[in-house]
This record gives C-alpha cells, structure tokens and sequence, in this order.
C-alpha cells in the first residue's frame, strides 16, 4: 500500500481535470466497479502489486465521484457508503462473507445500465 510519506500520484489525470463531471452517476458508478473488480481479483489472487495499483485507482474514482459538486445528499452518502464498503473488504478482520461479491455485483448493474442508455 502507499505511505502516507508518499506523494499521491493522480492517476486518472484527464478525468481529474474535469471530464470525471462530463459522465452521468451511472457512468461514473460504471467505471468505478471496473477498478474494484480490478483490485478484488488481484486481492484474491495474491498479487500484490496489481491490487495497490487498482486499489489506489478505485479510491480515487470514488473520491472524484462523491466531489462532484452535482451529487449531493443521499446520492453522496451512498457512493461514501460504498466506498466505505469496499475498504471493509481489505482491512476489517470481522467483514461479512460475500460482501467481495455483493460489491462486484453493485457496481455491474451501473455498468449494464450506463451502457444500455
């Protein structure tokens, strides 16, 4: 994992510098789900550079989704809430079995729906 000593690397610049509020919730819930799918199949398989990477991208996504001036609310609460959510998966000892799959599970259904628009 990162050090907090360690200077944050953005790496979703483009997104970043603004587009992230060009895509609707959905898109960015969609995109979202990509990286915590990307950071729980490297969490299980043991590769552990794999999952600090998409760890860090996943966090960041969630980060520019709940500071998107247009989500307020109860729609902020709950992207905090699954951010939240998806930590627990990593670093609480006494999480619930099946919370990996409940969370890959979310965020398809944004996916599929951002797609279907």
């Amino acid at each position: 994992m990162t050090r907090s000593s360690e200077i944050h690397q953005i790496h979703h610049p483009a997104l970043a510098e603004g587009r992230w509020q060009t895509l609707s919730l959905m898109e960015q819930l969609g995109n979202v789900g990509s990286e915590v799918d990307r950071a729980l199949r490297a969490h299980q398989n043991g590769r552990v550079e794999r999952f600090e990477h998409a760890l860090d991208r996943a966090l960041e996504l969630f980060d520019l989704t709940a500071n998107d001036p247009r989500w307020s609310g109860h729609r902020r609460r709950e992207v905090l809430r699954a951010r939240e959510q998806f930590c627990r998966v990593f670093f609480d000892d006494g999480v619930e079995a099946g919370l990996a799959d409940y969370l890959s599970k979310y965020f398809l259904q944004f996916a599929v729906a951002a797609r279907t628009r």
